[in-house]
């Protein structure tokens, strides 16, 4: 019954715009996503650019290559500062997903914070302990290092 949350920060050496520009675009998304989970983007109407009120849907196998539907609405977009991604129908019965960005010496700072809860009560609170938080945990640490694959890595 309890809402989560989960935290990430990464530094990149681009600019604002270029930052923007990529992870503001719904079809990158699969690009920062593990193949594992199979994450296709099957929205016929959403856009190439963010707004607030876009929807897209999806579907991704997070577990046991079972594949769920997942739609997603963009709430908030102040470009080039953040968006917030809310879902709307899927697997969490709370799913927040805030992503800031702002310019420091030599590049960006990219911030995720994620509030999620889980649906079931306490079954929901269980399956987190076990299984979800590790999940979300690997997804972040995966598009963590993807990222930095393709931007390279302030220090």
């Amino acid at each position: 019954m309890a809402v989560h949350s989960l935290r990430t920060e990464q530094r990149l050496p681009v600019d604002i715009k270029q930052a923007w520009d990529f992870f503001s675009s719904p079809a990158n998304l699969s690009v920062i996503t593990p193949s594992k989970m199979d994450f296709r983007i099957i929205s016929k109407h959403h856009g190439n650019k963010m707004y607030p009120g876009q929807l897209i849907e999806y579907t991704v196998k997070p577990v046991l290559g079972v594949p769920l539907y997942w739609m997603t609405e963009i709430t908030h977009v102040e470009p080039q500062r953040f968006f917030v991604d809310e879902q709307r129908y899927g697997p969490y019965s709370l799913w927040h997903h805030q992503h800031h960005f702002r310019e420091i010496d030599g590049g960006v700072e990219m911030t995720d914070i994620v509030h999620y809860k889980i649906p079931l009560g306490w079954l929901g609170d269980i399956a987190n302990t076990i299984f979800v938080k590790k999940q979300l945990a690997e997804i972040f640490d995966y598009r963590f290092k993807k990222v930095e694959e393709l931007f390279g890595t302030l220090h």
